[in-house]
């Protein structure tokens, strides 16, 4: 038994070191694992809508095996096209749900279920795992990495790029804004944790030139907010939640929480009926088009010299 399984062992080795050998390229994710990709990868999946957003930047949509299943719904998410043309959608899949849709490349962010990268490794899948990016900069890193995992780097320097051009032309109509006209803006989020100092919506708000109310008040990312500092913080504007899940989930119904409370209903934003339902395809949005998230929320706070479409998407594929 033990010369069989100091011969398994050996042939493990030496199919890993031959697969590092054999490998078009290789990737060095967060976790600073390298990971060996025998050619460009064909069916991708990848455990967020963010990361699946960034992929369909990078990638022609038939070179994904799969896609968030809300990734075709208007209410959440900004590439419902794309979406669309992905036949298979999941949740939260299991590590057999995942091999059976037979990926060549899974990508997911550390604060997902990390549990399932050993498994997946050990089915020889290439796992990358990439950052649940946080600030305009971790969305940067993390388009460089996903490219490079894609085989795509050049497409990769192309979105940079295309972003940098985005933020430049806002740039200019906010700094034209008086610091007296600037804005106070609360979000009410179904994450009730989401929307203080230290997330991607908190620094679109600073690129949008917008005061968020919760970051303004102390309020880190990931500790809720109560009722009463949201009176305290007594916003110019709240943006309310739209998320629906396909029509299944009663968001009128969680709004009316904060609507028809009456210890909310001298709060300037209620009273002067600034209650703003921005595009939530865009202000949750930590992908590459995290720029029409710091567009859509100057747009809905300062008017239509930043007006924006919906379903915009930044690529680097060529139509």
């Amino acid at each position: 038994m033990l010369v069989l399984n100091l011969a398994c062992l050996a042939g493990c080795k030496g199919n890993t070191a031959e697969q590092k050998d054999n490998a078009a390229y290789t990737v060095m994710d967060v976790q600073g694992t390298s990971v060996n990709m025998q050619s460009k990868p064909r069916r991708i999946l990848t455990m967020s809508m963010s990361t699946d957003e960034i992929m369909l930047g990078l990638v022609e949509p038939e070179r994904m095996a799969a896609v968030n299943a809300m990734l075709d719904d208007p209410a959440s998410s900004n590439v419902v096209d794309l979406g669309k043309q992905v036949a298979n959608k999941i949740r939260y899949p299991s590590v057999e749900e995942i091999a059976a849709l037979q990926p060549d490349l899974v990508v997911i962010p550390d604060w997902g279920d990390l549990s399932r990268v050993a498994a997946l490794r050990d089915l020889g899948i290439p796992v990358v795992v990439c950052k649940g990016p946080r600030s305009l900069q971790e969305i940067k890193e993390t388009i460089t990495l996903l490219a490079q995992a894609a085989g795509e780097p050049e497409r990769g320097a192309i979105l940079l790029s295309k972003m940098d051009k985005k933020l430049a032309d806002i740039g200019e109509k906010v700094e034209k804004i008086p610091a007296e006209q600037r804005r106070s803006v609360v979000l009410i989020s179904l994450m009730k944790g989401y929307g203080g100092a230290g997330c991607c919506f908190d620094e679109a708000c600073q690129l949008a030139g917008v005061i968020n109310g919760r970051a303004a008040a102390g309020i880190k990312n990931g500790e809720e907010m109560s009722k009463e500092k949201l009176v305290e913080i007594n916003p110019d504007i709240l943006f309310l939640p739209t998320y629906n899940n396909h029509g299944q989930f009663d968001i009128n119904r969680f709004r009316s929480e904060y609507m028809d409370d009456p210890s909310l209903q001298n709060m300037q934003a209620i009273k002067n009926g600034q209650l703003l339902e921005p595009d939530e395809g865009y202000i949750y949005n930590c992908s590459q088009d995290f720029v029409f998230a710091v567009q859509e929320i100057a747009y809905r706070v300062y008017g239509d010299k930043f007006k924006l479409p919906p379903q915009q998407h930044l690529s680097a594929i060529e139509n």
